[in-house]
């Protein structure tokens, strides 16, 4: 469905910032601050209210509730109304940042991704070293809720894009659409676009007692109803007002539409959020038919699986009967391995931050006489030792003449074993950078695949050290 690359480096901001406001749904006073945080820590929010300050990541699998806002649950811990703050970091291309927060809900404050914005630019969005994994979309991508007739599918596409369309059945605001061709038209054209409700629905929340820190300036309320007198009564209540009326164009009066279509827009900033806890960046195009959280959430819950066993099976698309970039003689120029220690035969692909290379096991290799005879198979070790030369010339590649350096392991973490390798098999091996390569150490991630399968994975350091 997707091939996951790592050409861009990740995000995060310089300096704290912090927002007052009140929760909608709760009615509370709450205090968001905005984190700068490390590398591959993705977006979390941290509740410091509570004992332990405990932590919960932005991701699907801790959405319970989607009724009035994404909440998300960790061991009993809450956040509600998550969608505005995520949309807004998304918005910005910021991959790492903690939110805490006093409170289970942030301030809403005029119901946009506006003033989260701003914070955040405040704040300075500044540039890490290490690589950020995005999940290319080579196939449709599609979650259908039946009973809604609600629909949220992804296409193959050069960047990240979105369309929602959106159609209320309602004269005061029938079909809209809204467009964001790339992300760095968020700021101007998606994150002012406040939250809207429609008038029934208003009702409803206040006969419950929810909608607490609601008032006419972070709602725009679509009137689809008559407005009968005891209605305006509880309105002026509940939203402290004197008076309350409704414009020509069929909303409450005290908020002026930023956009014809600022509904329209406002659920693709919802779509942005929700898609946040994903927690992969995506390249391709959204397209939303009457989205909504429980729609969106349930679509990020299937893409987070399928980048999961992407992750784990994303065999490198090479031709093997294309003439590599490098043979073994080539290779031979560059590594200092000798038979029967030469673990790779051919490099095909050889990029600033990544290489993808070959063996073909043969019953010829010497280990196979003693390693299970009578059942041959690979050892696991060696395995990890042809992933190394094949990070070896990714290193090596860096210094003009490479035949003057010896490749020295400095550590390996997260050694895992999937498939076992036999006479026969042809392993294909793919290492990539997790951060830049500084003073000859190069710390990447490698994979080995056999059969289409993922036969080993591990993250490896090395170091080249210039022969005396």
């Amino acid at each position: 469905m997707g091939i996951i690359t790592t050409e861009i480096k990740q995000k995060t901001i310089k300096n704290a910032t912090s927002l007052t406001g009140v929760g909608l749904h709760t009615g509370k006073n709450v205090t968001l601050t905005f984190k700068p945080s490390e590398a591959n820590t993705g977006l979390a929010f941290k509740r410091v209210d509570l004992e332990g300050q405990p932590v919960i990541e932005a991701d699907a699998n801790y959405v319970t509730n989607t009724q009035r806002g994404t909440c998300l649950e960790k061991n009993g811990v809450i956040i509600q109304t998550s969608e505005h703050v995520l949309a807004a970091l998304i918005g910005l291309d910021i991959d790492n940042v903690i939110i805490e927060l006093n409170a289970s809900e942030p301030p809403i404050m005029d119901g946009s991704s506006k003033f989260f914005v701003e914070a955040l630019e405040k704040a300075e969005v500044i540039t890490l070293e290490a690589f950020r994994e995005e999940y290319v979309i080579t196939d449709i991508v599609s979650y259908t809720d039946e009973e809604t007739g609600s629909e949220i599918l992804v296409m193959p596409a050069k960047e990240y894009q979105i369309t929602t369309m959106v159609d209320f059945g309602t004269k005061v605001l029938g079909t809209q659409n809204a467009t964001l061709n790339q992300i760095s038209d968020f700021k101007a054209d998606i994150s002012n676009a406040r939250t809207f409700s429609f008038l029934h629905e208003i009702e409803m929340l206040l006969q419950n007692g929810l909608i607490k820190g609601g008032d006419l300036n972070n709602a725009i309320v679509y009137v689809d109803k008559p407005l009968s007198t005891e209605t305006m009564e509880k309105l002026k209540i509940a939203f402290k007002k004197d008076s309350i009326a409704v414009k020509p164009n069929g909303i409450l009066d005290n908020l002026t539409l930023h956009h014809p279509n600022e509904a329209a827009r406002h659920k693709l900033l919802d779509v942005l959020g929700d898609l946040a806890l994903v927690g992969t960046r995506i390249r391709g195009k959204v397209i939303a038919n009457k989205p909504g959280h429980f729609v969106n959430t349930q679509f990020a819950k299937k893409l987070s699986k399928l980048i999961k066993n992407d992750r784990r099976n994303n065999v490198p698309n090479i031709d093997l009967n294309e003439t590599p970039l490098m043979d073994v003689n080539q290779i031979m120029a560059m590594l200092p391995h000798r038979q029967p220690f030469l673990m790779i035969d051919k490099v095909f692909e050889l990029t600033d931050s990544y290489v993808t290379a070959t063996k073909n096991v043969t019953m010829n290799e010497s280990f196979f006489a003693g390693h299970f005879p009578g059942a041959p198979v690979m050892p696991g070790v060696l395995i990890v030792e042809a992933m190394a030369q094949t990070g070896g010339i990714l290193v090596l590649n860096t210094v003009p003449d490479p035949e003057n350096y010896l490749t020295f392991f400095m550590k390996m973490d997260n050694v895992k074993f999937k498939q076992k390798v036999v006479p026969g098999d042809t392993l294909i091996f793919k290492c990539s950078l997790i951060t830049p390569i500084r003073r000859g150490i190069c710390h990447m991630q490698g994979y080995a695949y056999a059969n289409g399968k993922l036969c080993a994975e591990a993250e490896l350091m090395a170091q080249i050290s210039k022969v005396k």
